[in-house]
């Protein structure tokens, strides 16, 4: 059984994929679980990365000024990019001995690195499109588990509302469910990756 710690998390989609593969998996996220937890920390990442010995990170840093579908408003953002790249660069550098950091296209590849690996929804079960980069350490590239038809960018289609940030940024079971099934394997052994 692994210590798991998914950074930035509201969903509770990736903590529970690892609960139920036995894990002590929590999620940690400045907005409380949509799906209400006793495994769930309302706070701040960053203490939680030394103040607990975790055995594997998997993190999804906010990606409003990182992603290149914002990149019309880069240039009057520059302050809040810099601290993006700044929390991104911590998560990737703590001393969790394996890590995956998931984020869209985007300043991450040019300002820091480029990606290990990216995977697409339709890879694992969902027929629709989202380019998702992961940026490992110590794990292996995801392998696909369900190639399904359908190329829908279901994600660039959302409707305008309050919770369309939500929305897109949820993880989809399919893809959960693999990082659960193949990197648990990852946490008894030396791994792969970076």
């Amino acid at each position: 059984m692994a210590r798991v710690l998914i950074a930035c998390e509201f969903s509770g989609i990736v903590r529970d994929a690892f609960r139920v593969r036995g894990h002590e998996a929590w999620s940690c996220d400045l907005l409380p679980s949509e799906n209400p937890s006793q495994y769930h920390l309302q706070c701040d990442v960053l203490p939680m990365l030394v103040r607990c010995r975790w055995d594997l990170m998997i993190a999804f840093p906010p990606c409003t000024h990182l992603a290149v579908s914002g990149a019309r408003w880069f240039k009057d953002k520059q302050k809040e990019q810099a601290a993006a790249l700044a929390f991104v660069w911590k998560l990737l550098n703590c001393s969790i001995p394996r890590i995956a950091l998931e984020n869209p296209i985007g300043v991450i590849s040019t300002r820091i690195e480029k990606p290990t690996q990216i995977v697409h929804p339709w890879q694992f079960g969902h027929g629709e499109t989202k380019a998702t980069c992961l940026w490992l350490k110590n794990l292996p590239k995801l392998i696909p588990t369900n190639i399904v038809e359908g190329r829908t960018p279901r994600v660039h289609h959302e409707s305008p509302s309050a919770d369309r940030w939500k929305n897109r940024s949820r993880t989809l079971i399919g893809l959960a469910n693999a990082m659960a099934e193949q990197w648990s394997v990852a946490t008894t052994s030396t791994g792969e990756g970076k």
